[in-house]
């Protein structure tokens, strides 16, 4: 019997609270709820943000689109960010093509006043298009809406963050807005989500959709579809129990809400401990924006890791729904199904990487698919139906260690890992254990493996291309010192405390890039290369056979699809850690990229979107120096 999609645990412990740490833990709840809760009512007051209208009228307000409108192949928009709904980060333009991409050159580029250049935060949006205007959001959540005709920035909306705010995990970055109904939606460090008038980037509306002082935070896109507002949590570092949210677009009142860690009496509660709050502190946290379809009316998300994040002696079980792919009604919000690609996570091998759809023919049948490229270093290709693998995932033995209640398998997909599992020589300093294989567990002495807690596949968007049905990833090769487990370990006493279960350990070798194709219908590669650099940022693909992907040192590349060779290059001045958008505009192709740098790769940081086309005369920026800032210990 399969161990996914199952409503049983392994683990089913024996014993029930006592009345009177029942009726503690409801006081406490109550204290809690009376300082922190949030509104369930648009407010303006509340917000800090500001708007600067530049006196440019002129912008296109964007329809309530349908959800034909998104989820057909973006072409002369980029309404949002994965590019449709089916997020495959995919273009069927082919103005720009293998023959003559090496013309092309930059139309303008446009510094966003000097937002988010200081070191701890990152730039890692994707610019979302309309109608002649691109819109970008920061990692300080400062929201520009720029003139595609002539670089121009129409208007800002400046967030005015809490500096104070120590709950951020992994940089302060935002990975996109939304677009829709005549609005911009952005969610912010602080908890907020905010609705901004498109036309001016004047607030709406600003909902407090959760507290960051309980150590939520969002960092992906909001998503909108079918009049709604749909965002995901981070703070799975932070004792959190993650989720999902749905607003109405229009005034922002909550819609319905996704727990990702369930409670008692829902499916998957049985895989935690029975006599423990440990489900309360679960983790499981949302890094990406949902991808829908619409004719099964179906959300898909993957979740982080369950927390702590290293200890699983105070959490014995599955530990659903983290490291699972989840679907969920669209319009309620329930749960359809999940499969967990990986049991009682102790390496944190989550799945940030945005869940992407596409069809593909396999033993003879076109299949539904929703496939995701995790941190473990393999794609997870299921059946986005009903959550069944297409080309098969199997239960292996993996490595035990008791203290730790690790699983006795793990799901393994057939055909090829991304990135190397396991280490060929000894690190100096450490002893091999297991070869430094996957899953190897580890207690208070560490062992060191591969992939490091970094991946394998994290935040960057993957792309595909249909008509070949290949799937592009951008990831790491690194091995991680891992270490941790105590058997006292004691719950937060509060909301956003630093939640590991032990530290996130040092790489003891040095990690490269690796960018790799694989073929959807066996899951097996087609090409693959190694960076001198890491791979931190999203790609995409277009129809003139090119996948755009930006890099460290601050080029924006151009490759061949079909073997990887770089046809074109060309140096913005800052780590381009963003994906790219690909439109068409009055009759020309036109590519646009935020370079902002990234704390995490260690990238320089800049404030600029660069636009490029064929027509295009500006040349590339100064090298920039080969020395940055080491990236920090914590991924992601």
């Amino acid at each position: 019997m399969s161990r996914n999609n199952s409503n049983n645990s392994r683990f089913r412990w024996l014993g029930v609270s006592s009345g009177v740490a029942v009726c503690f833990a409801t006081l406490v709840l109550l204290l809690l709820s009376r300082v922190y809760a949030a509104p369930q009512q648009a407010s303006f007051a509340a917000t800090s943000g500001a708007s600067e209208n530049r006196g440019v009228s002129g912008i296109a307000a964007a329809p309530a689109f349908s959800a034909q409108d998104l989820v057909a192949p973006p072409a002369q928009n980029w309404l949002k960010v994965g590019g449709s709904l089916l997020s495959q980060n995919w273009s069927p333009l082919k103005q720009i093509d293998r023959e003559n991409v090496g013309k092309l050159k930059a139309v303008w580029q446009t510094h966003l006043d000097g937002s988010a250049v200081a070191n701890k935060y990152s730039g890692e949006a994707q610019p979302v298009v309309y109608e002649g205007v691109l819109y970008i959001v920061t990692g300080a959540d400062d929201v520009f809406a720029i003139s595609i005709d002539t670089g121009k920035i129409l208007w800002k909306y400046q967030a005015n963050l809490d500096q104070g705010i120590t709950t951020v995990c992994c940089g302060w970055t935002s990975r996109g807005v939304a677009l829709g109904a005549g609005a911009v939606y952005v969610g912010q460090l602080d908890g907020r989500l905010v609705s901004l008038d498109q036309k001016t980037g004047k607030p709406l509306w600003s909902i407090q959709a959760e507290q960051w002082q309980q150590g939520y935070t969002i960092t992906a896109a909001p998503l909108y579809y079918d009049g709604m507002v749909i965002a995901g949590f981070a703070g799975g570092e932070n004792g959190t129990r993650g989720r999902v949210k749905a607003y109405d677009a229009k005034d922002g009142h909550l819609t319905w809400t996704f727990y990702t860690i369930p409670g008692p009496g829902e499916i998957g509660h049985d895989s935690w401990p029975k006599d423990s709050d440990a489900w309360k502190y679960g983790g499981a946290a949302i890094w990406q924006t949902p991808a829908v379809d619409p004719e099964l009316g179906l959300l898909y998300f993957t979740t982080g890791n369950p927390g702590p994040d290293f200890n699983g002696h105070i959490r014995p079980g599955d530990n659903l729904f983290a490291n699972s792919m989840v679907a969920i009604d669209a319009k309620t919000g329930k749960y359809r199904w999940h499969f967990q690609q990986v049991h009682h996570d102790l390496w944190d091998y989550d799945g940030p990487n945005p869940v992407m759809l596409f069809d593909v023919k396999i033993g003879g049948r076109v299949r539904k698919a929703a496939a995701e490229a995790n941190k473990a270093g393999w794609v997870y290709i299921l059946d986005r139906t009903n959550g069944k693998p297409l080309i098969g995932i199997d239960e292996k033995p993996v490595a035990q260690e008791s203290r730790q209640f690790t699983s006795a398998t793990q799901p393994i997909p057939r055909g090829d890992a991304f990135v190397p599992q396991s280490i060929d020589v000894t690190p100096e300093g450490f002893t091999l254990v297991n070869q430094g294989r996957i899953f190897t567990p580890f207690w208070a002495d560490g062992v060191v493996v591969k992939p490091s807690a970094r991946g394998g596949a994290n935040w960057p968007p993957s792309s595909y291309d249909p008509e070949t049905n290949l799937y592009y990833v951008c990831a790491s090769d690194g091995a991680n010192f891992f270490k941790g487990g105590e058997e006292n370990e004691k719950f937060p006493d509060a909301g956003g405390q630093r939640y590991l279960g032990s530290a996130f350990g040092g790489m003891p070798i040095g990690s490269n890039g690796i960018f790799a194709a694989l073929d959807m219908k066996t899951n097996k590669l087609v090409w693959q290369q190694r960076w001198r650099d890491s791979c931190y940022s999203g790609s995409a693909t277009t129809a003139g056979g090119l996948t755009f992907v930006g890099r460290n040192d601050g080029r924006l590349t151009a490759l061949n699809s079909s073997n990887g060779l770089r046809l074109w290059e060309f140096q913005t001045g800052a780590g381009v850690n963003a994906p790219a958008s690909v439109f068409e505009y009055q009759g020309d192709e036109y590519v646009a990229v935020y370079s902002g740098g990234s704390l995490f790769a260690g990238a320089p940081r800049g404030d600029s979107v660069f636009l490029f086309s064929l027509k295009g005369a500006m040349t590339p920026v100064s090298e920039i120096p080969s020395q940055t800032p080491a990236p920090p210990a914590e991924r992601r």
